[in-house]
This record gives C-alpha cells, sequence and structure tokens, in this order.
C-alpha cells in the first residue's frame, strides 16, 4: 500500500467507516536518519484514530530506534511489517524477507515490544514459499514475544499477489488453543459477502482490506451495513464519485501541494471511474494532465456526462 495509505486516502477511508488504518510503511533506516519522506509518514490526525504506525527493516537496532521515533509521534500501535513481498525489500531481509530468518524475527519484535509502551503488531504471510508454510507455528512464537496482535495474509512471500489467498492455515491459526491474541486475516476480500463469510468460516477476529479499497473505500460502509443488516448497498452514482474524487484530490493538495499531490492521485482517479464507457480518451486526459484546474474541469466532465449512473457489479456495465 506504498504510495497509497496517506493522509487524503485514510481521510476518505474514514469517511467510510473504516474502524483501524495504518500509515504506509516506513523504512526504519530512513526514519532514524530523519529522511524527508520516511518523517512526513509520521504525521498523523486526531480523526484517524485509532492509527497505527508500520515500520520495516532487517536490523535489530534500526527497528528499535526507528519504533521509540515512532512512539513519539502518538499513534495507538506501531505495526511491524513482516508480510511485504517486493523484491527490493525482502532479499534484503526485511517485511516478507524476515520469513526466512524466524530467529532474528522473533529477537527483533521481542526487542521492540520491550522497547516501547504502546501495542505492538505484527503483520506476516503463511511462509516464505510453498514448502514452509509455517506461519501456525512462527504465531505462537511471536505471541510469546508480548505482541498485541497478528495480521496474517494468506499468501506466500513467493506467490506475491497472484493466485487465491488461502485463508485455512490463518484459520488454524485463530483456532489453535493456544492463540489468545487477536487473529485478523487478509487476502482477497472484495465485499461484503466474502467479508462475512470469512468471518463465519474461519473465525477471525477482524478482516485487513487493502487493494479492494483502490478506488472503492467506500468498500467499508458496504460491509459493515451488510454485516448489521444483511443487505447489499447500491454502488455510488457517478455524480457521487466525481464528488468523492474532488475532495480526495484537495486533501491530497493539502498533505503534498502541487504535482506530487496530482502524481499520487492518478491511480486513484483511475479505479474512481473504471468501467465507464469510452473512458479510454477521458482517463489519458486524467492521467497526463498536470494542471489542477483542468483536473477538476475533467472531474466536472464526467460528473455532467453520466451523472446518476451507477455501476451494476453482477454485470460489470454502468445504468440509471
Amino acid at each position: 500500500m506504498e504510495d497509497i495509505t496517506d493522509p487524503s486516502f485514510r481521510y476518505v477511508c474514514k469517511m467510510f467507516g473504516a474502524d483501524f488504518m495504518y500509515t504506509e510503511f516506513i523504512s526504519s533506516d530512513g526514519l532514524i536518519r530523519d529522511g524527508r519522506s520516511s518523517v512526513k509518514k509520521l504525521d498523523l490526525f486526531d480523526y484517524e484514530r485509532p492509527i497505527g504506525i508500520q515500520l520495516y527493516g532487517h536490523i535489530i537496532e534500526s527497528m528499535v530506534d526507528a519504533a521509540l521515533r515512532a512512539e513519539e509521534a502518538g499513534p495507538d500501535l506501531i505495526d511491524l511489517n513482516f508480510g511485504c513481498p517486493v523484491r527490493k525489500i525482502a532479499t534484503r531481509g526485511a517485511g516478507a524477507g524476515m520469513l526466512q530468518n524466524i530467529p532474528l524475527m522473533i529477537e527483533m519484535t521481542t526487542a521492540i515490544v520491550k522497547a516501547v509502551k504502546i501495542p505492538v503488531t505484527v503483520k506476516t504471510r503463511l511462509g516464505w514459499d510453498d514448502n514452509s508454510k509455517i506461519i501456525t507455528e512462527v504465531a505462537e512464537r511471536l505471541q510469546d514475544t508480548g505482541i498485541a496482535g497478528i495480521t496474517i495474509h494468506g499468501r506466500t512471500r513467493s506467490q506475491m499477489y497472484r493466485g487465491e489467498a488461502d485463508w485455512t492455515l490463518i484459520g488454524e491459526v485463530k483456532n489453535n488453543p493456544r492463540m489468545k491474541i487477536p487473529v485478523i486475516g487478509n487476502g482477497d476480500v472484495n465485499g461484503p459477502e466474502r467479508a462475512l463469510m470469512m468471518f463465519d468460516r474461519y473465525g477471525v477476529d477482524g478482516i485487513m482490506i487493502g487493494r479492494a479499497t483502490f478506488g472503492r473505500p467506500w468498500i467499508f460502509r458496504e460491509i459493515r451495513h451488510y454485516l448489521d443488516n444483511g443487505e447489499i448497498l447500491p454502488e455510488p452514482t457517478v455524480e457521487e464519485k466525481a464528488e468523492l474524487a474532488l475532495l480526495h484530490l484537495e486533501k491530497s493538495l493539502e498533505h503534498k501541494e502541487g504535482k506530487p499531490a496530482i502524481f499520487e492521485m492518478r491511480r486513484h482517479f483511475s479505479n474512481y471511474f473504471k468501467g465507464l464507457p469510452g473512458f479510454r480518451e477521458t482517463r489519458l486526459r486524467l492521467l497526463t494532465s498536470t494542471e489542477v484546474d483542468e483536473i477538476r474541469a475533467i472531474i466536472g466532465e464526467i460528473r455532467d456526462k453520466w451523472g446518476g449512473c451507477r455501476f451494476d457489479r453482477s454485470t460489470g456495465i454502468y445504468g440509471i
């Protein structure tokens, strides 16, 4: 979720009822060296709470120092990312690379839990590859370090984001009599029905949603409504999506200003209006414009043309 879960996106996710959010993950090395982009990610706002700061790294001393620095920013917890599969992270031994050095993972987690005064949680995967799905044992060992909760993505590092997430081992961890801490499942939860199925089938304490939020931050409202009432809410109209895209843009400009804000909004614009008939040309304009007023005008055109239309997920088309 790098370059996704910045303050502007967290703002719109909170609007739609996200219960708990995390910052983009922050390099421990970048943080302790006062790297500008790393320090900027420590910015938190009261409306976001509860919120966790997510750290990654492969050196114990650096991670402990970074955790202490992050604690000063006032998060509700610190989350250790032992799950990022990206090559440049994992091959350095950080993120999911920790799954190849469990003793170091345990030693690092223990040191951080002892160093800070706020709760520490962990996010990880089933294992490094299909031959090392060790999450059941690793979860117990992590619990013994004193962490307050664990989130498990139902894929190995080797899978990256390919194939289907396997929740059976997540269920095994949750139903292990030794496990007392909350177990949160992650992977392929893309709508209300699937969320309910994961709660019912595997008994997890919570669900983390990542990629399914792209261009669809209202997924949190959809899931909450379905869990409470058993009803599927209609998709927002194009007019509502346009107004949300404009609000998201303004929030992005508040935090990043100018071209950096525009560049990082491009992936959101594409997803907000994905599936609109004949959208290709308009999408190209959205993705190449560097002028804020021009972008606002293009979104206004989309709103005026498609206003009351809604996307029908069962048919994959827009209609009135």
